[in-house]
């Protein structure tokens, strides 16, 4: 039986989610290039720059630096078998659905993992992490700086204090961090830092960049069984990504394409401005929510994530609704909650590309509108207003 199918089109939409973000038009030119062979002498240059360009990003001087051919979760996977072996004891900090799975990944690799815990909203206090470590022998302790699932940002420097009194390597998720918020890789001393394409650096899903400090890569080569994951060994991965270039698997050569223009418009941008473009324009967004009577689950501004904004959900309305209508009526997509937080919150996301003034503005005057005709009573214009208030008084503070 045949069946006809049609050219691919797929909508255009405003991808206001913790992931995937939008990507920039010449991100899209970089991924319709000609593909070329994975050992081609052309594309071993290209494979060079990726790795400068990835280097400056994580801020850092790191030999085994490179992207994974794998979405984030493949990072947390790499990073934490990598680091383990059986009977190795590690701590993770779980605060969301992210850093749970990073604490799932390593029970699964048959060491005794000890999970330190707060609720959706707040970061897991370094001094709980301290406590659950005296005494011990801990290989690992593992963080989502960013994570995605509660818009919670935690601070690194008690981590860093702490990893280094217990003797253990200091693993740090930044998918939903990574080029929106300060990540200085070889200053802060973070052993295995690993990320997403996806996220804040704007790229097509498939690749998660990680970064290995001498430290862990001496612990790698010291194991005493091999890796449980083939495909994950980065002692093995690394000989295609090092001076070498052996064959280890074929990589997705038009996603590093996209990769290496999107780090460059990273780039282009500068760090610092990027980090205060991001800050600057969540900050107008809590300004117009805040102004249309919603609540923030996360409390304490000092922890909010500036790539991922939890909202709550109003008594009475129905969330899914609420997203439905946005991406139906206005083509804007934003996310809900899962796990502990399932229905009660929509996570808002300004990653990359997508974290521009006009698509805050846009957002909030749909969001209002879509609200109103769910049932929910809110002033006429206040978000909007509150949010151009907010980036006027931005403006004033910096000059602009």
């Amino acid at each position: 039986m045949t069946q006809q199918i049609g050219e691919l089109n797929p909508p255009y939409r405003l991808m206001l989610t913790p992931g995937p973000s939008s990507v920039d038009p010449r991100v899209y030119r970089a991924l319709a290039t000609p593909v070329v062979g994975h050992l081609d002498p052309w594309f071993k240059g290209c494979m060079d720059e990726t790795q400068i360009l990835m280097r400056q990003i994580f801020q850092t001087e790191n030999r085994l630096t490179m992207p994974l051919s794998a979405s984030g979760s493949g990072g947390i996977e790499a990073s934490v078998l990598n680091a383990l072996e059986e009977g190795d004891e590690a701590i993770v900090a779980v605060n969301g659905t992210f850093s749970d799975r990073m604490y799932e990944i390593a029970t699964r690799a048959s060491s005794k993992v000890t999970k330190v815990a707060a609720p959706y909203g707040a970061p897991v206090d370094a001094e709980d992490v301290r406590k659950a470590g005296k005494g011990r022998k801990i290989k690992m302790i593992g963080l989502a700086h960013g994570e995605t699932s509660s818009g919670v940002v935690t601070k690194l420097d008690a981590y860093r204090t702490v990893a280094d009194e217990l003797g253990a390597l200091l693993v740090v998720d930044t998918v939903a961090s990574l080029a929106a918020v300060p990540v200085h890789v070889d200053r802060e001393r973070i052993d295995i830092c690993f990320s997403g394409s996806q996220k804040a650096i704007s790229a097509p899903p498939g690749m998660s960049p990680i970064t290995v400090s001498p430290t862990a890569e001496e612990i790698f080569r010291k194991r005493k069984t091999r890796v449980q994951s083939w495909y994950f060994d980065l002692t093995t991965a690394m000989n295609y990504w090092g001076k070498e270039r052996l064959y280890h698997h074929t990589p997705p050569i038009s996603l590093i394409f996209a990769l290496r223009e999107a780090m460059r418009i990273v780039l282009e941008e500068g760090l610092e401005a990027r980090w205060e473009r991001h800050r600057m324009n969540q900050q107008a967004l809590i300004a117009g929510v805040e102004a249309m009577g919603l609540g923030l689950l996360v409390k304490n501004p000092a922890d909010r994530l500036p790539t991922v904004t939890a909202v709550l959900v109003p008594s009475g309305i129905d969330e899914v609704k609420v997203r439905n209508q946005l991406l139906e009526e206005f083509n804007i997509e934003i996310a809900g909650g899962f796990g502990a937080v399932k229905g009660k919150i929509w996570r808002v996301g300004l990653m990359g590309h997508c974290s521009q003034k006009p698509f805050v503005l846009l957002f909030l005057a749909a969001f209002e509108k879509v609200l109103g005709d769910q049932g929910f009573r809110l002033p006429a214009g206040a978000g909007v207003a509150a949010a151009i208030k907010s980036y006027s008084h931005a403006g004033a503070m910096v000059g602009v």
